[in-house]
């Protein structure tokens, strides 16, 4: 200790004063920072370029864009969540956090609408699919996305390239034209480049403010989760709509040899991995 080594030098000084000094030099307790890339696609920036070119036509055209993620599993139950929140006392939750004395699953995905300000989470209590991803995004569409822009003729989603969501997968493109003819608009995908999944809107704008709300409170059901989703808003006009979605999705699903030659995804010439088009 800093103050038991001063006073073996013969100048003894108090535990207090030395975290005060500490503190006016900027020398603070800090949490290690996820900020250092796996890697870098030699790619990146061209694919960057290119997502802002897309967002600028469909501002300029009057068509919504929208990036979408999904927000790491958590457990439904009394299980420890960080965080601290001022009360009169502590909620209790178990001593150990086994999987098996939870109540189920809370698996939040997001969709944040960055021109109006707007985002919304649809929580999932099975599994996080592509099946899922894209239900997820219909219902928003349905209720609160077509409302909103009622004359467009196209859609833009910005994601990253993994999950449930994944730029190297055939379900996800056969989920994601299923979902284009039942809405009947063209909806675009570009996905971000690997390792640049926190440049995705929704990581910066939304989502901290989702975890902001809900830190230190315990998810104990499923109303309280809902609750405590809906309160993520901030000073600039965020405000945030939640809904649960209750159907059971499976896993390991694989796209067949038939979806493979029958789908009519319609790819770019540039970074057509990254880049494509479900028609209606």
């Amino acid at each position: 200790m800093l103050s038991e080594r001063l006073a073996d030098l013969g100048t003894p000084v108090g535990r207090d004063a030395i975290s005060t000094w500490l503190d006016d030099a900027g020398i603070r307790r800090r949490q290690i920072r996820k900020d250092l890339a796996g890697g870098q696609h030699p790619d990146r920036d061209a694919q960057f370029l290119r997502i802002a070119e897309l967002i600028d036509q469909y501002e300029s055209a009057g068509n919504p864009w929208f990036s979408m993620d999904t927000k790491a599993k958590e457990h439904l139950g009394k299980l420890y969540r960080k965080g601290r929140v001022r009360g009169n006392h502590s909620f209790q939750a178990f001593d150990h956090d086994f999987p098996s004395w939870a109540d189920g699953v809370v698996i939040p995905h997001g969709i944040f609408d960055p021109q109006v300000n707007r985002g919304h989470i649809n929580i999932g209590l099975s599994h996080d699919t592509s099946e899922f991803a894209c239900d997820s995004f219909h219902w928003y569409w349905n209720r609160i996305g077509g409302q909103r822009y009622r004359n467009a003729t196209s859609i833009l989603l910005t994601c990253d390239g993994g999950g449930s969501n994944s730029a190297n997968t055939y379900i996800f493109k056969h989920d994601l034209e299923r979902m284009s003819q039942s809405i009947g608009k063209e909806i675009r995908v570009a996905h971000y480049p690997p390792y640049c999944s926190k440049s995705n809107r929704i990581e910066r704008r939304f989502f901290p403010h989702v975890g902001r709300a809900c830190a230190g409170m315990l998810f104990d059901t499923i109303e309280s989760v809902v609750a405590l989703m809906r309160r993520a808003s901030t000073s600039s006009g965020l405000r945030t709509t939640v809904n649960v979605m209750r159907r059971y999705y499976e896993k390991g699903r694989n796209a067949s040899e038939e979806m493979k030659q029958n789908l009519k995804i319609v790819y770019d010439h540039l970074f057509p991995k990254w880049n494509y088009v479900a028609l209606p």
